[in-house]
């Protein structure tokens, strides 16, 4: 095993990481652009100056950006961000006009646009999968076996032998629910609801806070009980359990992303764990010195992190068009257009300054500032 990467490895990884996503991401778009008929003139991976590229038959241009932060596919007939009407599309022959973006129903657009992250979440959920027929799903019983001294659970009056049904208002199924709700509400009273010598009791706990480390130094806080299963428990699953719950991890998975963020938006969570591109980076290559499956399990989190911040209502982002398109739906026409490009600018404004800052916070993690300080 490889104890800490290089720059070159570091580089790499990330590449293998991000690259294949995006290109997924935009494939999404550019195979539901096509089921509807509609040309691609571009379809691009990174953004800026060509590197490389070339045409294919159908007249759309593959090519490779040089800046490997994101990609694109241009649509015949979209050519400004509202995707409304010009007087050169308004002039394009009929049968032309017709394999354009816009003119295609509302619905269709809907389904061209939202492509995108669906497959990134389809592809988390093709690697679970994977993972659950290789190994069987975590299903172990959500019975107390050990309840750690001085700990919250000891706090609280739980006992070895107590199973837990519920906490708040989530039931509770596997021991593997109960780490997941409670690391990500460190210093928060819960209410969980106990079976106990055959009564059902509520029992409120407060999880402390714990600071793991990794053995690369990396701190991630984390709600701790302090209570452990017996042996954990893995169970095969047929082909349709596979699928049904890939969808289900994933779900907690975007669940869970949903939480934090309004945890860090309400204050209760610090935004130095926002981490940015630099971040995925130098994750990239530590998890790929941890070998392949822990790699393509950190492929599948990346995939489902991009599938929904892609979906977050932000203008400039495919949430945003979809919210338009459901505000078009709605109203039974689209925006003013003025409007549209407003909100569009500021939503370039808004990811902008999203990016500076991650990408400072990044800085701050690695110390750079305190390097400089002396």
């Amino acid at each position: 095993m490889i104890e800490s990467p290089g720059v070159i490895m570091t580089v790499l990884s990330f590449l293998l990481v991000i690259g294949p996503l995006i290109f997924l991401h935009e494939l999404g778009h550019y195979l539901a652009g096509r089921a509807f008929g509609v040309k691609a003139d571009v379809f691009s991976i990174g953004f800026g100056k060509e590197i490389v590229g070339w045409t294919d038959r159908r007249g759309t241009r593959w090519q490779i950006g040089w800046m490997p932060m994101g990609g694109y596919v241009k649509f015949a007939g979209d050519m400004n961000p509202a995707s409304t009407a010009t007087d050169e599309w308004l002039q394009l022959p009929p049968e032309e006009r017709a394999r354009t973006f816009q003119a295609k129903p509302l619905w269709q657009r809907f389904i061209i646009v939202a492509a995108g992250p669906v497959t990134n979440f389809a592809v988390a959920i093709l690697i679970f999968a994977g993972f659950y027929a290789a190994f069987g799903e975590p299903r172990t019983p959500p019975v107390i076996a050990t309840v750690v001294e001085a700990s919250a659970a000891a706090e609280a009056g739980l006992q070895p032998g107590d199973r837990v049904v519920a906490i708040g208002a989530e039931s509770i199924d596997r021991f593997e629910d109960i780490a997941r709700i409670v690391s990500i509400h460190a210093g928060e009273r819960l209410t969980l609801q106990i079976e106990r010598d055959g009564r059902t009791i509520d029992v409120a706990a407060t999880p402390h806070r714990d600071l793991m480390r990794d053995r690369f130094g990396n701190e991630f806080p984390r709600g701790l009980l302090g209570i452990a299963p017996g042996a954990r428990v893995f169970v095969p699953l047929s082909p349709p359990e596979l699928i049904g719950a890939s969808i289900r991890h994933t779900g907690e998975i975007v669940q869970t992303m949903v939480e934090t963020l309004g945890q860090v938006i309400s204050g209760r969570r610090s935004v130095q764990e926002l981490g940015g591109p630099l971040k995925i980076a130098q994750f990239s290559g530590q998890q790929v010195t941890l070998g392949w499956l822990p790699f393509i399990e950190f492929v599948a989190m990346i995939s489902i992190n991009l599938g929904f911040i892609n979906l977050l209502p932000i203008p400039m982002l495919d949430g945003g068009h979809l919210f338009f398109y459901v505000l078009e739906g709605i109203r039974r026409r689209p925006l003013p257009v003025a409007a549209q490009e407003w909100a569009f600018r500021s939503g370039l404004a808004v990811l902008l300054g999203f990016m500076i800052f991650v990408t400072l916070n990044d800085l701050v993690s690695f110390g750079l500032w305190r390097r400089l300080a002396g």
